[in-house]
C-alpha cells in the first residue's frame, strides 16, 4: 500500500502503473542490466569506429525510411498505441527519465547487444561453431537467412515485413565492412532517428 501511494506522489497519480503498465519499469531495467554487462565486458569486445563509416549511415537512413514509409508515404493508419513519452506527465523529471532512458535502450543498448549478437556471433557461429576463427561479414546462406529470421521474430508482428529487409541490409553492413562496429552504427543511426521521428509524430508504437 505504502509503496503504491509513494509511486503516486511520485509518478502524477499513477501509483500503481507497475502493475498496470509494466513496460514503463521492465525497458529501464533492460537498459539498466544491458548497460552494467557492456560496461563489464567492454574490454572483450574491441569495437572501433570503421574505416567506411560511410556505409553505415547510408544505410542506417535507409532503413529508417524502410520503417517509416507505410505511415509516412503510404497512407497507413498511425500507430499511437505503445511506449508513451508522456506516460508519467509531458514535463518534469519523471518525464525526463521516462524519454531519456528509452533513448538510452534505442540508440546504445539495443544496437551493441544485438549486433554484437546477431552480426558479431551468429552470423559468424553458423558458419563455424569456433566462431572467432571465422572473419566478420564471412558469408553462407544459411546464416542469413537464421539471422534475418531471427531479426524479424524479436520484432512485433506489424513490424515484420520492415524487419526483414532492415535484417538483410544489417548483414549487408558487416559483408561490406566486415566491422561490427559498422553494424552497431547502422542500426544506432536507424533507432535514433526513428526515436526523433515518433517523438514528433506521436507514433509511439514504433518502439
Amino acid at each position: 500500500m505504502l509503496p503504491g501511494l509513494a509511486a503516486g506522489w511520485l509518478f502524477e497519480g499513477r501509483g500503481y502503473w507497475w502493475a498496470d503498465e509494466p513496460r514503463y519499469w521492465v525497458c529501464p531495467l533492460q537498459t539498466l542490466v544491458g548497460g552494467a554487462l557492456l560496461i563489464r565486458y567492454w574490454r572483450y569486445l574491441a569495437l572501433r569506429l570503421p574505416a567506411r563509416a560511410w556505409i553505415a549511415v547510408l544505410i542506417g537512413v535507409l532503413a529508417l525510411v524502410i520503417w517509416i514509409a507505410p505511415q509516412a508515404f503510404l497512407g497507413f493508419a498511425p500507430r499511437r498505441d505503445g511506449f508513451d513519452a508522456g506516460y508519467f506527465g509531458d514535463h518534469g523529471w519523471p518525464y525526463a527519465l521516462n524519454t531519456g532512458l528509452r533513448f538510452v535502450r534505442l540508440v546504445i543498448i539495443v544496437p551493441l547487444v544485438e549486433e554484437i549478437f546477431w552480426r558479431g556471433f551468429l552470423l559468424r557461429y553458423l558458419i563455424d561453431d569456433d566462431f572467432t576463427e571465422v572473419p566478420v561479414g564471412a558469408f553462407s546462406w544459411l546464416s542469413f537467412g537464421v539471422v534475418v529470421g531471427g531479426f524479424m521474430i524479436e520484432h512485433t508482428f506489424p513490424d515484420w515485413p520492415a524487419a526483414i529487409l532492415t535484417g538483410a541490409l544489417f548483414n549487408l553492413v558487416a559483408y561490406r565492412t566486415r566491422s561490427v562496429s559498422a553494424c552497431v552504427l547502422a542500426h544506432a543511426v536507424t533507432n535514433l532517428l526513428l526515436g526523433l521521428y515518433v517523438m514528433h509524430t506521436g507514433q509511439w508504437g514504433f518502439w
